[in-house]
Order: structure tokens, then sequence, then C-alpha cells
């Protein structure tokens, strides 16, 4: 594809390009000046590059520098956040430890802030719950967390209510009050969705009033929503672009080898990239997890990546800045064969996909630094 290598025409470009600019390269963020990087048909060619790099236990906030530094080692590539979950049925306190590792290896740690009672999926919360978040129940504990990332200083990325379309985590509007418009909020908007929107608010109006200005705060939702049901679509659930910077979203393929399934990335990411594009048409949009298995017979995982990174990289989707991998290995049952493994380190054809498609090309970025004479490429 074609690239200028010279400076951005201005007359190509929005006015405020180069405060967006700074705001992505330092990630020096408010919510007021996310602007998406196009104009006239052309695009800045950075995407940048993110990792859940794969804990422990397999809950999600056990990493280590250990994990990153492999991750890394084998893609050729630095990664420009770090992502993992801060979990409070363990910790309600700002995860300092974790994140001054990430920022120290030189990545942004980007937190899901996971109010949650335990690491058990398909249930509902009884102790974070919304309503209980709604009633001010954790604006102290909040407020800690909030001074403690402002104390922090420097840029971290957030976000609450992962996959919040999808019935497995309890922020759903399935264990809040579904499709109801009687118990709660406005009788014309589904109680479950209103919920989670008026709770995200109000841990994001927490933040802003300890002074936390350094979180970038993400709206990140599943592909598809889960349960199937008008009320359960993922806008339902967006907070507004007053509290929003960034839109993010899930895509898999096949999670364990036994999957009956194999879903292709470029329909499934295309099904859902128009919706969140008319949901919040300023913002800058994230994969913030992607995946697939290996040893599932159906499908290649280095095909799969493959096919979905040229994608990404080729500008498909335009309005996509930035990507995460999620490189995890778990147990399924007794059988090793069963087990899952997205980790490219297990998979030398999938680490190849990664040194070719990610590690060599200078468009994909590493650390959140611009190269000298930024360039931009015509949109396919």
């Amino acid at each position: 594809m074609a690239k200028n290598n010279g400076k951005p025409d201005p007359s190509r470009l929005r006015p405020g390009l180069a405060s967006l600019l700074l705001l992505l390269g330092l990630l020096a963020l408010s919510g007021t000046s996310s602007q998406p990087l196009t104009q006239a048909g052309f695009r800045l060619p950075i995407l940048f590059h993110g990792v859940y790099p794969g804990g422990q236990t397999g809950e999600e906030d056990d990493i280590t520098p250990a994990d990153l530094s492999s991750y890394e080692q084998t893609v050729g590539k630095t990664a420009a956040w770090v992502y993992f979950s801060n979990n409070w049925y363990r910790d309600r306190s700002f995860p300092l430890a974790t994140a001054t590792w990430i920022r120290n290896a030189g990545s942004i740690p980007y937190i899901r802030l996971m109010l949650r009672d335990s690491p058990e999926q398909d249930h509902a919360n009884t102790v974070f719950t919304l309503k209980r978040i709604l009633a001010g129940e954790f604006d102290q504990d909040l407020r800690r967390w909030a001074r403690s990332a402002r104390d922090f200083a420097t840029p971290l990325i957030a976000e609450y209510g992962t996959e919040v379309n999808g019935e497995w985590f309890p922020w759903n509007g399935v264990w809040n009050g579904g499709g109801s418009t009687k118990g709660y909020g406005d009788p014309n908007v589904p109680d479950g969705p209103e919920r989670f929107r008026d709770a995200y608010r109000r841990i994001i109006d927490i933040a802003r009033q300890e002074g936390a200005a350094n979180v970038l705060w993400v709206f990140h939702a599943n592909n598809d929503d889960w349960p199937q049901e008008a009320w359960n679509r993922l806008e339902n659930y967006y907070p507004g672009d007053a509290y929003i910077d960034w839109l993010a979203v899930s895509v898999y393929g096949a999670q364990t080898p036994l999957d009956d399934y194999w879903d292709e990335f470029r329909p499934t990411m295309d099904a859902v990239y128009p919706r969140l594009t008319v949901l919040a048409p300023a913002k800058p949009i994230i994969l913030a997890e992607f995946g697939v298995t290996l040893n599932n017979p159906l499908g290649s995982q280095s095909d799969w990546a493959s096919r979905a990174l040229a994608d990404l990289i080729g500008l498909r989707w335009p309005r996509v800045m930035g990507f995460s991998w999620w490189n995890e290995f778990w147990q399924n049952d007794g059988n090793r064969k069963h087990d899952t493994t997205m980790r490219v380190q297990d998979n030398p054809a999938l680490a190849r996909v990664f040194q070719t498609l990610v590690g060599a090309d200078p468009d994909v970025l590493g650390r959140l630094v611009f190269p000298h004479g930024i360039r931009i490429r015509r949109l396919p």
C-alpha cells in the first residue's frame, strides 16, 4: 500500500490532529479530545500493539514480568499496553505493584476493573451488585482507588464492565433487571443496561472528582450480544461520549480444542464494527481481546491469526487503533490434548506470524512514542 513518507498535509487532517497525536502518543488523556484519525480518505498508519501476557492461575491478576518478557521476545516487539484484571474479590485496592512493574517495563498499565465476587462465571454478584454500586456502598473504596490511580501520576487505561453484553459476567443485564423497564430509572429504557450505564458513570465521576485525570476510560463490549435479545444490545449499555474515551471489543475464535465451531475473524469483526462506529462516531476503537486456540481440528491457529492481523494492518477497519492478543494457556479437563493454548510461545507457526506481521512492521507501535516524520496512507 502506498505511503507518504513526508509530513502530513494539514489540509488532509483535522485541525486538532497535533493535539490528538500528543494525546495518543503520551496518553495524556481527557474525555473531550478523542477524534478519529481519519479525514479525506487518509489515516495515520499507526496501530498500537498491546497484550494480555498470560498469568499463572487463570484469574488474570497474577501476570509477571517474565510473562511479558517471554511474549515480547517471541514476537519481537514491545507492548504499548499490558492488560490485566484487578479482581475486587481479592483486593479492592489500586493494583500498584503490577502497574508499577508494567510502567518500569516501558508499557502503559491497562486495568480491567473487575468488581465481582469470585472468578466463577454465569451467576449474579451478591456483594458487588450494580444496585449497591449505585447506592454508593463502594464509594469510599472507589475514592481510595481513584486517589491511588491519580498519585500513580503517569498514564493508565481502565475499563469497568468487560464484555458487558455477555451474560457470563455479573454486570450483564441478565443479572440486574434484564429487559424490565419498571424497576429502575427511565421507564422507556431496559433496567439491566440502564443500571450498568449509571454505575459506570458513577465510577468515572468519582475518579474525576478525585483528580484521576491520567486515566483513560474504555467501554468494552463482546462482538455478539448474549443473550441475543433486543434489550441486551451493546448499544444500550454505553455510558456516553462524555464519559468514555475509547471503545473496545472482544473477538474470539474457538477457545478449546473441543469446540465444534471455527468462527473466522473477518466476518465476526465485520458484523460488530459498524455498530461501534455508529455508536460513537468520534471515538477510537481498539480490539481489546482476540485469540483462538491451538489444536482444534476445524482450523489452523496460525492461519486464523495471520488473516486477522493482515486485515487489521491493512486498515479494513480504519477506526481500529490497536489490538491485544490474549496470550493464555488453561486446562479444560484431565486430558492434555484438550488443553487450550493461545500462547505464541507454544506454536512456532503462530510465533512466525506475529514476528512477520507485528514484530517487523514499523507501523505497529510497541511503545507510545511516535517516529520522526509521521506518515499517512490512503484508506482502502
